[in-house]
């Protein structure tokens, strides 16, 4: 009698693994972050909570790492130069403004997202707190997404069209700053013409021209 294949463990820990991400996201999405609990992810994934406790060690864990895939799932598609060639990152079509607001639109649009506004808000507000976890989140996602904005402006400042003496780290916070707070403080609309604006006031200043 031929014996039953034994059962793939591999498949069946990453089909869990995906269930618990889905239920963290959504239950963060539906109830709040306070109110989210390991037992609650545990259930709605259909695992026992001490199948997460085995992989993770909170429920902030949990939601990091479900957000951070979330964000390479959904990872927008490199961007082309002037000449057509696929590039990594902000696409450097020559125009430094137009190369700006267009990346930052793109990023109203993921803000305005209900997959990632949840998450992202519960993510920011307990990093703060909880300083092992903003670490993290700053350097498995924010840091590489602000270091394509270093790599555009040093770009630009040796194409000549920012100063030379320009700290491209310290320049991209004129306009990324702005828009993370208001995000995050609800001072305002996240719009388009906010972050063009944003980038206007940047390159050109505020004196007349």
């Amino acid at each position: 009698m031929a014996s039953k294949p034994a059962p793939d463990a591999t498949r069946r820990s990453e089909k869990s693994r995906r269930a618990i991400y889905a239920a963290a996201l959504s239950l963060v999405a539906e109830a709040g972050y306070p109110k989210t609990t390991v037992e609650g992810i545990a259930a709605r994934a259909g695992v026992g909570k001490q199948t997460i406790y085995r992989w993770w060690s909170s429920k902030a864990d949990v939601l990091l790492e479900a957000f951070l895939d979330l964000a390479e799932q959904t990872a927008r598609p490199a961007g082309h130069d002037g000449d057509g060639h696929e590039t990594a990152g902000i696409p450097d079509t020559g125009d430094l403004a137009a190369d700006l607001k267009a990346v930052l639109r793109a990023t109203v649009d993921e803000l305005l997202d209900p997959r990632f506004d949840a998450p992202a808000r519960a993510l920011a507000a307990e990093g703060v707190v909880d300083e092992r976890l903003g670490r993290v989140f700053v350097a498995r996602l924010l840091e590489p997404q602000l270091q394509l904005y270093v790599a555009r402006l040093r770009s630009a400042r040796d194409a000549g069209q920012i100063r030379r003496d320009v700290d491209p780290r310290i320049a991209l916070e004129l306009f990324v700053s702005p828009l993370a707070q208001r995000w995050l403080q609800h001072t305002g609309p996240i719009t388009y013409d906010y972050t063009d604006t944003l980038v206007d006031y940047a390159l050109y200043g505020l004196a007349p021209r």
